[in-house]
């Protein structure tokens, strides 16, 4: 199959190229680079990724670019058969200070992307969203029912990407589905996340900075999870006009992650602690149900065997990875 990719030498978008690769498909993949942290880290995933199309069927190609050049979208997407939209400006934080460009790339790159497709005709168009959608929560865990009152420029951008997405599978016919991830995490994720930190820095004995008191609570999904679910979107249907989230239906307090981490790495370190930020959730925790009726998802790693799978990773490639870490 001939599957296009955008944002695909970012973190999750990355994996799903490899996988793709790796599964034998012909993979294109768009980025611009941006260096919201160092691209480095994007450049080791391109190398990852041609060493699976050297050593299998598959086939990789980059294009450098963005999604908010129309023209080079359409002609990408007249090539393919499948999208897979994980371009997006990322932060929660940084969407604060400019929200103008947070709709600039993932509500209108998005609709470059939908009006291609539509035209050109594919077999599915598969978005990254948001548990950010969601807001303040009025119940926990959040099921697909629940309000969607973003609290940040970039959860009312990615809340609009995917209502485009989903308009259009309703009034063009266009197979689509937008996939709410909840703090996915996992090798060559990026560098500015709380496991990373907490990670790098109980490595280098210092200690875990937690902003705010620690009772947030998050849904922490590992990467292998996500990328399950979004290949079972190569094949099954029953999504299509969809939302649907992709949590490990686990959470777990901040304070208490910190604590796991550094337990693992350096028990007789102390936790230090900051000011929250205002845009920052205070609670995530996905239900999965629609999830596992349709795409027939089941999470395979409770928080504490992923948090395991990092650190593991994390030593094996830390020649590389933390300077990189930080440097950002």
């Amino acid at each position: 199959m001939n599957i296009l990719v955008t944002g695909g030498t970012g973190f999750i978008g990355g994996h799903l190229a490899e996988r793709f690769v790796s599964d034998g498909h012909d993979v294109t993949v768009l980025d611009n680079f941006d260096p919201f942290y160092d691209t480095r880290i994007k450049e080791h995933t391109v190398e990852v990724c041609r060493d699976r199309a050297e050593n299998g069927d598959g086939s990789y190609r980059l294009v450098e670019g963005d999604v908010r050049d129309a023209d080079l979208v359409t002609d990408l997407v007249s090539d393919v058969e499948y999208v897979y939209h994980q371009a997006a400006q990322a932060g929660v934080r940084p969407s604060v200070e400019d929200p103008r460009k947070y709709d600039e790339v993932n509500v209108n790159g998005t609709l470059n992307l939908l009006d291609a497709a539509r035209n050109t005709g594919i077999e599915r168009f598969v978005m990254a969203s948001s548990s950010s959608v969601y807001g303040k929560p009025q119940y926990l865990p959040y099921d697909e029912e629940h309000p969607t009152t973003p609290v940040s420029p970039y959860g009312a951008s990615k809340l609009a990407a995917e209502r485009y997405a989903c308009a259009y599978s309703e009034v063009y016919d266009l197979p689509a589905v937008a996939l709410r991830y909840f703090t996915v995490y996992g090798p060559r994720m990026r560098p500015n996340m709380a496991m990373t930190n907490f990670v790098s820095r109980c490595l280098n004995g210092d200690s875990p900075v937690i902003y705010g008191d620690g009772t947030q609570t998050r849904d922490f999904t590992f990467i292998e999870d996500v990328v399950e679910a979004n290949v079972t979107l190569l094949s099954e249907d029953a999504a299509d006009g969809q939302a649907v989230n992709v949590g490990s239906t686990d959470n777990i307090e901040i304070l208490t992650l910190a604590e796991e981490i550094r337990d693992q790495i350096a028990p007789d370190l102390d936790l230090a602690f900051d000011e929250r930020h205002d845009a920052d959730a205070e609670h995530t925790h996905a239900d999965t149900t629609r999830a596992a009726e349709l795409l027939d998802y089941e999470p395979t790693y409770t928080i504490r065997e992923g948090v395991e799978a990092f650190i593991e990773w994390y030593r094996a490639n830390r020649d590389w990875y933390e300077p990189l870490v930080l440097a950002s």
